[in-house]
Order: C-alpha cells, then structure tokens, then sequence
C-alpha cells in the first residue's frame, strides 16, 4: 500500500513541479531580455552555460564555448558604434523534457534606431547546480522585407 501512494503522490505532483520548472526556465528569458535593456550585456550572458559545450547556431555560424557566444555578443552589440536596442521574446513554448532539462521555442525582435530585426529560437535549458542555464541555442532572423513589403 505504501508504494501505491507513493506512485499516486508522484503522479499527482509531477503536473506542479514541472509548472514551476517551466516558471523558473521563463525567468531566464526575463533575466535575458531585461538585462538586455538595460545595456548590461555580461549579465545577459550568465543565462548560459559558462562551459566549453555551450553551443549557439546563427547565421550558418556555429558558436563553441562561453567565450566564443560571448566574444560573438561583444562584437555585434557592443563594439564601436553598435546599438543593443530593446529586445523582446513573444510566444514562448517550454516543454519539460524532464526534471533538468527543458526545452524553449519562441520569437525574438530587437527594436533598433536604425533597424527592427526579427526572427525564431529554439533553447535547450539544464537545471544546472547554478541554476537553469541555456546550454544550446539555435537562433535564426527573418528575412528582411522587400522594398515593395512592409514588415
């Protein structure tokens, strides 16, 4: 009898623990975009995995490393005369792929005095000891709009 309620309470249970993995994942996405912001783009980066498996697809580049995502976000947001704009996520799906990992898909658009880029994500998070860290990320921007198409 124990086991059986035991197997229940696990049932039962497993709908709020995923609930509040899925609130605590969405958070790092919070983290992200309000450090964004904020111009603070090393604080935006400790969402990810501070490892050298970290991997980050854009662009038909693909990014190894911490340092390499980092050394990437430094040059195309923060060189000389680059802007971050405001960023926002929209439509974010997290499907739990267990107790530690989940995965994130959504969209992304940055607002840019110059320039509205936009595009689709795909995270994949690990409960790690410090925390939900984005360990892949696979990031793609749309297509521009044509001259005769207003986006």
């Amino acid at each position: 009898m124990p086991r059986t309620l035991a197997a229940v309470a696990v049932v039962l249970l497993a709908p709020l623990v995923s609930a509040a993995d899925a609130d605590a994942v969405k958070a790092v996405l919070t983290q992200q975009s309000d450090a964004w912001n904020k111009g603070d783009l090393d604080t935006f980066l400790d969402t990810y995995w501070k490892s050298d498996d970290l991997v980050f697809f854009s662009g038909g580049t693909v990014s190894k490393g911490h340092r390499a995502v980092s050394d990437r976000y430094h040059k195309r947001y923060k060189a000389d005369g680059k802007e971050m704009g405001k960023l926002t996520f929209t439509d974010l799906e997290v499907e739990m792929l267990g107790a530690d990992a989940a995965m994130v898909r959504g969209k992304w658009k940055l607002d840019m005095k110059a320039e509205k880029p936009d595009g689709l994500f795909t995270l994949v998070v690990k409960k790690l000891p410090g925390g939900w860290k984005i360990v892949h990320d696979h990031t793609s921007a749309s297509d521009p709009p044509k001259k005769d198409e207003k986006k």
